[in-house]
């Protein structure tokens, strides 16, 4: 099945092609990002495959379904990115990838946390210039504080489980109750009381309408003073401004992020030679106590090997008109 794919990295290039070697599905890989400007790039292909920060709305379908385009594949498991209303008006199946290893994301919140807390990327830089002075690098022990989740799928309840082993207490807030969060030692409770009494709050949720911004002036008001921030999920969970606004004053007490709010022109490429002009994202990462990485906490050879096998078995579930396990619930 011809299939164009969109923010194709080498690795994508690499582990895509290898995950398609029995199927045979004819890729054309693209490197751009999928947009109304690029949508043209995949004119006669019946499937498109798309990432994260690819532009799949209603402009951009409909010209995607004129060009003979009938299933769009994205490779993860968000799908905030995608106008599904639209994709099932123009007859465009649309598949994720619903589950890959999910110790690959817990695991990175826990080094960003460990990161920002113990200011490692600060220590490394500062060895390297030959300055061996510890002032300005203490942090606190992680045993015996509170981590407090949002979201607790079960990239939650892996973290939890992780955190419950430093003999963190844990608290949990999520309207769906996980048993695996609970039997890692975790507690529910509101979200209010999860702000007030996490000296660590870890974002796990998907965004939604309902999730966007759950982390905003008036959350910050309410959690505890001095606590750390640690985001892993989505950029569109915090409102940036905001969490700028609780580290200025001490309320936000650490921030690490591996998402942003406008990561989209950001991410996934090299800009080092470039004048960045997004001043929030500068603002940011002057701050001593923020930690920003470019979206990697998925990126692991276990985790990208199973969402490309998982993305060309939907393909090919599609080319021979079998169910689609992975479809994405129409709007």
């Amino acid at each position: 099945m011809r299939t164009a794919v969109f923010s194709a990295r080498r690795y994508d290039r690499t582990m895509l092609a290898k995950a398609n070697e029995a199927a045979g599905h004819e890729l054309r890989f693209v490197e751009d990002r999928l947009s109304l400007e690029t949508a043209a790039l995949a004119e006669g292909c019946e499937a498109v495959c798309v990432f994260v920060n690819d532009n799949a709305d209603a402009q951009v379908l409909a010209l995607l379904a004129a060009q003979g385009t009938r299933l769009l594949a994205t490779r993860s498991t968000g799908y905030n990115h995608i106008d599904t209303g639209a994709a099932a008006r123009l007859g465009i199946a649309v598949v994720r990838v619903t589950d890959y290893s999910p110790y690959s994301v817990a695991e990175f919140a826990v080094g960003l946390l460990l990161a920002v807390n113990r200011k490692i990327a600060r220590a490394s830089a500062r060895t390297r210039d030959g300055n061996f002075d510890l002032d300005g690098l203490m942090g606190i022990d992680l045993h015996g504080k509170t981590v407090g989740l949002i979201g607790t799928g079960k990239i939650g309840a892996i973290f939890a489980r992780i955190m419950a082993g430093f003999g963190c207490t844990i608290l949990g807030h999520d309207p769906f109750r996980n048993p695996a969060f609970e039997d890692a030692g975790g507690r529910y409770v509101t979200v209010d009381e999860l702000l007030s009494c996490s000296d660590v709050v870890s974002l796990h949720c998907p965004l939604t309408e309902q999730t966007r911004h759950i982390v905003n002036a008036a959350t910050l008001a309410k959690a505890k003073r001095g606590s750390i921030l640690v985001n892993t999920s989505r950029g569109g969970l915090v409102d940036t401004e905001a969490a700028i606004e609780a580290l200025k004053t001490g309320q936000l007490g650490g921030l690490a992020i591996d998402v942003y709010e406008q990561e989209a022109n950001l991410f996934f490429q090299d800009l080092s030679s470039t004048i960045i002009c997004d001043d929030v994202i500068q603002r940011l990462v002057s701050f001593p106590n923020v930690i920003v990485t470019g979206h990697q906490a998925f990126f692991t050879v276990e985790a990208i090997g199973q969402i490309m096998q998982t993305t060309i078995a939907s393909i090919t579930a599609f080319e021979r008109g079998e169910p689609l396990a992975n479809r994405v619930p129409e709007a």
